[in-house]
């Protein structure tokens, strides 16, 4: 997504997107993902991640890049791009910053806001570039995201 048209930016959203990512990654603030999935069970924890446009879009090419085309929902309530049986991320190198960021209370809990308020604002600067809608909840987010990439191709 380089090219600048009328339905494309003229910049590299994924570029864009995984910088701010690595930021994070560079903050001193340390979590200790265990791998239980418990943050990916929307349905106990009552909380999904929201997703800008960009990060719907680098999610949705992550997502396409499995072989799948189309998102399905999780009759249990869990996120969309959990593997199941398996209980891993689909996405995982590229998950969206709300499953970078939210962590159980057994690896070390959310970060606070404002150790990374600096992070959400480029991801919502983005969004403006982008013209999207501001962060909108992951399955509609990525769902949109997908139909969109199918577009361009």
């Amino acid at each position: 997504m380089k090219r600048g048209t009328a339905n494309k930016p003229d910049f590299d959203v994924f570029a864009e997107v995984r910088a701010i990512y690595e930021a994070l990654a560079g903050r001193p603030v340390r979590r200790n993902c265990l791998a239980r999935t418990q943050c990916c069970q929307f349905q106990l924890t009552g909380r999904a991640p929201h997703l800008t446009k960009g990060e719907a879009l680098l999610a949705a090419r992550a997502y396409r890049a499995t072989g799948r085309r189309e998102l399905l929902e999780s009759s249990e309530g869990a996120c969309p791009l959990l593997q199941r049986p398996a209980g891993r991320c689909l996405i995982y190198a590229d998950r969206p910053f709300g499953c970078r960021t939210h962590f159980c209370a057994a690896a070390g809990g959310p970060y606070a806001r404002g150790d990374v308020l600096d992070l959400i604002r480029r991801l919502e600067d983005l969004d403006v570039r982008l013209k999207g809608d501001g962060p909108r909840q992951i399955s509609a987010a990525v769902a949109d995201a997908l139909a969109e990439l199918a577009g361009h191709h």
